[in-house]
């Protein structure tokens, strides 16, 4: 048997560390617990650490600077979802400037040039990738009203990003 516990590392990354339990708890609830978790929606979360220079102003078709903030490894029913969140101030509501219409081939482009590339160097597997704007750091599952977020969610079916309508 094993515990998880998640810890909050700098930069808000999320790291699960796993230690061996002894013996499992009285009545098997371990067992019940674990037949829960494989049922919700959202299973288990873990990031991977990284570091990443900032994408300069010409990386993004907009124009705009963005920054890795972070990538997450993500279970969702039973498919496995990379999200990789990045930092762009210039989508904030005041005094940004660039629209969701203007950085919506940022999306495909950092499909193409991060995130691929990204899972490749990993030897990671996803079935879904979701690339995210944010116009301020926000932990990831919390509610900021003040924050502007886009989203965007591919497939990898072979060597191509694949835009995925929700």
């Amino acid at each position: 048997m094993r515990d998880e516990t998640w810890h909050t590392m700098p930069y808000g990354t999320v790291r699960r560390v796993i230690t061996a339990r002894t013996a499992a708890p009285e009545g098997g609830a371990w067992r019940r617990l674990r037949s829960k978790v494989r049922g919700c929606v959202f299973m288990a979360l873990a990031a991977v650490a990284l570091t990443a220079p900032p994408l300069a102003a010409q990386d993004t078709p907009s124009g705009q600077t963005v920054t890795l903030h972070e990538v997450l490894v993500d279970a969702v029913g039973t498919e496995s979802w990379l999200r990789f969140r990045f930092v762009a101030p210039q989508i904030a509501r005041d005094g940004g400037d660039v629209t969701y219409a203007q950085a919506e081939a940022d999306f495909q482009h950092l499909c193409d040039t991060v995130a691929r590339p990204y899972v490749a160097q990993h030897g990671l597997v996803a079935d879904v990738i979701v690339i995210s704007l944010m116009d301020r750091p926000v932990a990831f599952g919390q509610a900021d009203a003040a924050a502007t977020q886009f989203f965007e969610a591919f497939r990898l079916p072979g060597d191509a990003c694949i835009w995925e309508a929700f």
